[in-house]
C-alpha cells in the first residue's frame, strides 16, 4: 500500500456556530476534556502539541511539546530556554500550536506570541516533577551535539550523585513559556472532507470574532 492509499473519512460530528463559546479559552477547556475523558495511554497524549516557532530569518522548525496549563493569558508548556525553540522564542515571539485528537476527529490550532512565565511559576512547576525528571533538565544540554549516549548518561549519574535528596534546584536556564493567542480556530472532520472549521479572531482586551471558514 502507498501512502497515497491511506485514507480516512470522518463522520462522529459536526460543529455549528450555536455550539461554541464566545471565548475560545473556555471553548478550548471543553474540547480537551472531552478528548481526556476516558483516555488511556496507549491512545497517546492528550497534552501533546506540535509547536512550530521560527528564528530571525524565519527560517522554521516544529516539535512536540506538552501542555502544562492554560488560563486567561494562554496555553503554557515549559522547556530548556537554550534549546533551539527557546533561541527561536528569544529572536522571534511569534509561534503556533496545533492540538490533534483522531478519536475526536478534532484539531485546535493556535497562534500568537510567546513569552517567559514568571520565575517563580516555573520553579514550583519544576518542584512538581519527578526527581528523575528534574536530574534530567540539568544532564541535557537540549539541542547541542553530545558525543554519545554513554556520555549523557553519566552526566546525569553525576547529578544523582551530587542531589541525592529531593532537593533538584530549578537550572537557570529551564523554565515556561506562554503562547497568548491572537488567533483560535476550532476543527471538526466531517464526511466528504467537508469539515467544519471555526477562527476566533482577537480584536481587544477580552473580545473575539468568530469566523466559520471554509474547509
Amino acid at each position: 500500500m502507498s501512502i497515497a492509499d491511506i485514507r480516512r473519512d470522518y463522520n462522529l460530528a459536526g460543529l455549528r456556530r450555536s455550539d461554541l463559546d464566545a471565548d475560545p479559552i473556555v471553548q478550548f477547556g471543553r474540547w480537551f476534556e472531552q478528548a481526556a475523558a476516558g483516555r488511556t495511554n496507549e491512545q497517546g497524549d492528550v497534552t501533546a502539541a506540535t509547536l512550530a516557532t521560527a528564528d530571525k530569518e524565519g527560517r522554521p522548525s516544529a516539535r512536540i511539546v506538552l501542555l502544562k496549563g492554560v488560563d486567561a493569558r494562554g496555553f503554557i508548556f515549559f522547556t530548556n530556554y537554550d534549546s533551539r525553540k527557546g533561541r527561536d522564542l528569544a529572536e522571534n515571539p511569534n509561534a503556533s500550536l496545533v492540538f490533534y485528537w483522531p478519536d475526536q476527529e478534532r484539531q485546535v490550532s493556535v497562534a500568537g506570541q510567546a513569552a517567559k512565565v514568571p520565575r517563580a511559576e516555573s520553579e514550583a512547576y519544576f518542584k512538581s516533577r519527578p526527581r528523575g525528571s528534574r536530574l534530567a533538565a540539568w544532564a541535557s544540554r537540549q539541542s547541542e551535539a553530545i558525543e554519545n549516549r554513554e556520555a549523557l548518561e553519566k552526566h546525569w549519574q553525576e547529578l544523582q550523585a551530587k542531589y541525592p535528596g529531593e532537593d533538584v534546584p530549578t537550572p537557570p536556564n529551564w523554565g515556561g513559556f506562554v503562547l497568548a493567542p491572537s488567533r483560535i480556530e476550532f476543527w471538526q472532520g466531517r464526511p466528504s472532507r467537508l469539515h467544519d472549521r471555526f477562527r476566533y479572531s482577537k480584536q481587544g482586551e477580552g473580545k473575539w470574532v468568530i469566523e466559520r471558514l471554509s474547509p
